[in-house]
């Protein structure tokens, strides 16, 4: 697991076709392709933020999402016949300087469906990552949404630096291949000193191809450019739903513009009190207590990798070593290596939905044969950015990884060292001796960024702001159910209002669980907050599968 990542569930539903055939994908019309300089030196920034505020983005229908945005066939219509429809909203490069240099922020929306008098307005998502495209996941996940768009226009985004917003870059020609480098190295060495060399260069790689932007891709702008949404699409508030980073987003809105949170939620929380060492030590935790959930379950279903939990997830760490020692070989001339299998295993884990997939995997990889593993890690990697590509040129893949990377340095002032690494390598190992390796050594991936980072965490107090509805997963992986806790105490009294929900994957709206989606509906749709302390049960998997 190269990265800490907390990506959203919502960016792997589309690789669910993908993995169901491999064991038994808006667009460049949403961006208007280019930067917009201010009116001959004369505009004075608040003129310049009257005219975006003013501004009235052309709604056209969605072509395919571009390449960059991870690919795709168009938005077909939704089951009423609505359409959907993208458009570029025109938002400063530099919020500290409205009057100068403006880009270009790609939208997508599907109009409400119910009567005029009863639209709320606006919902806005963000999907997760960072580095998520909002233009291409939105319309995969809208039947999940549909009695929300009873009230609301749902409308979705690429942030500034992802997809078709002027996306960052950072593939180079003189890069090794990231598949070539050792994510958990230990030999002290000609290891290490590739992962470094590897780091230092995507770093210089994404400054030679979009040093322009990368300044400017950080989470605090993100946020002033929902505020300037908010008042194009002709909202009071703004109503949001956020997942996973999404949270991360809304709270540092909340706390930039208490004043105009409208009803919000947000599902499988950051922690905000966590710097991206802590945030990574937290997922080691997390990733291991999900596992070892997933082998307690494979136990009792009778799977052949051992009579109990401990004993499967004793069995799993071995073969994690063996195979870094001597990959399996696979069709295609492709290989099951140590890093592929924590790959697939951590993907899996996103979902419960893909349990049996990973036990299937997992048994036949103790069998000597790595070809399910390597497709479920093939399948989840990619998290619906269109698979791989023989070609090196950067039009031809999405740009989630460089965004993800571009705006978590942007955002975090810390800047690991090996050493730093080495040194608190046993508490990653303690917390998991399965992920924590590669998750302590993710930590190195803003070595050499030319950016200075903003702060160690986000700040996301909002004293005054409206409740904010926070979904925490007591067996999240990705974003562990404490920050749920921690986002409401740091949001302020009486502002995080929590739901717990005890079950298993990243998140827990989009599991499909009737008590969290009518919980999170009935403040959506008419304000009615839950009674502190509700939690929702989930329904275990049926057996034999």
């Amino acid at each position: 697991m190269p990265t800490a990542r907390a990506i959203s569930t919502a960016v792997l539903l589309s690789t669910a076709t993908l993995l169901a055939s491999s064991l038994a994908a808006c667009a460049p019309a949403a961006r208007d392709g280019e930067r917009h300089g201010d009116t001959g030196g004369t505009t004075t920034d608040a003129q310049a933020l009257n005219d975006l505020r003013e501004q009235s983005p052309a709604w056209r229908d969605c072509p395919a999402p571009a390449p960059i945005q991870g690919g795709g066939e168009a938005p077909g219509a939704l089951p009423d016949g609505t359409r959907w429809q993208c458009a570029t909203l025109r938002t400063p490069l530099d919020w500290k300087n409205p009057s100068g240099e403006a880009i270009g922020l790609a939208l997508i929306r599907a109009r409400a469906s119910g009567a005029p008098d009863d639209r709320i307005g606006s919902l806005l998502f963000n999907f997760g990552g960072p580095g998520g495209s909002g233009v291409a996941t939105l319309p995969g996940l809208a039947p999940d949404y549909e009695k929300l768009r009873t009230r609301y226009d749902l409308v979705s985004f690429d942030p500034r630096g992802v997809g078709n917003s002027e996306g960052v870059r950072c593939l180079d020609a003189g890069l090794p291949d990231e598949d070539d480098i050792d994510n958990t190295p230990d030999d002290g060495g000609d290891e290490t000193n590739a992962l470094v060399r590897f780091n230092r260069a995507t770093a210089a790689a994404c400054e030679k191809n979009s040093g322009d932007v990368l300044p400017y891709v950080g989470t605090t702008q993100a946020a002033q450019d929902m505020d300037l949404m908010r008042q194009v699409l002709g909202d009071e508030k703004l109503h949001y739903f956020g997942i996973s980073y999404g949270t991360e987003l809304g709270g540092v809105y909340a706390h930039l513009f208490p004043e105009r949170v409208g009803h919000a939620v947000l599902d499988g929380v950051v922690d905000p009190t966590h710097d991206q060492m802590a945030e990574a030590l937290a997922q080691a935790g997390g990733f291991q207590l999900a596992f070892e959930h997933f082998a307690a379950w494979c136990a009792r279903q009778g799977c052949a990798l051992g009579d109990d939990a401990e004993d499967i997830v004793d069995l799993t760490v071995g073969l994690e070593e063996a195979l870094d020692d001597t990959p399996l070989t696979t069709s295609g001339g492709g290989e099951l290596d140590g890093d592929e299998l924590v790959d697939a295993i951590s993907g899996a884990l996103y979902r419960q939905e893909y349990w049996p997939a990973l036990r299937a995997g997992l048994e036949a990889a103790a069998d000597d044969n790595g070809e399910v593993l390597h497709d479920l890690a093939e399948a989840l990697g990619q998290h619906g950015a269109g698979g791989d590509t023989d070609d090196d040129t950067t039009d031809e893949e999405s740009n989630e990884d460089d965004a993800f990377r571009a705006i978590t340095c942007d955002d975090s002032s810390s800047r690991y060292t090996v050493a730093d690494v080495r040194s608190r390598l046993a508490d990653f190992l303690e917390a998991s001796p399965l992920f924590g390796p590669g998750l302590a050594w993710s930590a190195l991936s803003c070595d050499g960024w030319p950016v200075p980072g903003a702060a160690r965490h986000p700040e996301v107090s909002a004293p005054g702001a409206a409740p904010v509805l926070l979904v925490g997963n007591t067996g999240d992986p990705a974003t562990p159910y404490e920050g749920a806790a921690r986002m409401a105490e740091r949001l302020g009294e009486k502002v995080g209002v929590e739901l717990t929900y005890e079950g298993e994957g990243h998140g827990a709206y989009d599991s499909g669980n009737t008590c969290v989606q009518d919980t999170v509906d009935a403040y959506l749709l008419n304000g009615t907050l839950p009674k502190p302390g509700t939690v929702c049960e989930a329904e275990p998997l049926p057996q034999g599968k």
